[in-house]
């Protein structure tokens, strides 16, 4: 079993700055075949983007992905891990915070990302959670 985070992030997460258009991460998104991206500012992590953002601050609400910006939705500020962490540190911060992903972060340098399917294939691998984020990626 694990011990730490950097056991079980993805590493090298995708990084955009605030005034990257929501048009341009979604292709990333779409293009690298993941759920989020994280948004950086002055050479720090500033937020967290979704998809589920994207469809539900943006398209939900009608708004025009071509004018929004990852700062204007994002999760600004999120919590974060270090690569140094344990996994039941992970795991206290997802129950706590009630979130899905969070930044994994070196000093200042975003390393990785962390997410509820990571932490169940490592703790609980028969899981129905840990089957889907085990699988290939649908394309």
């Amino acid at each position: 079993m694990a011990q730490s985070i950097r056991d079980v992030m993805t590493q090298n997460p995708e990084c955009v700055s605030s005034d990257t258009s929501v048009v341009e991460a979604a292709k990333l998104m779409r293009d690298k075949d993941f759920g989020a991206i994280l948004c950086m500012d002055d050479d720090q992590v500033s937020g967290i983007l979704t998809d589920r953002d994207i469809a539900v601050r943006i398209v939900a609400e009608g708004q025009d992905p071509n004018s929004a910006s990852v700062g204007d939705i994002a999760t600004k500020d999120p919590d974060t891990l270090s690569p140094d962490d344990s996994v039941d540190d992970a795991i206290k911060l997802v129950r706590e915070k009630n979130v899905r992903r969070v930044p994994v972060v070196e000093g200042a340098k975003p390393v990785g990302i962390v997410s509820i399917g990571d932490l169940a294939v490592e703790r609980d691998e028969d899981s129905a959670l840990a089957d889907i984020s085990s699988e290939p990626a649908n394309n």
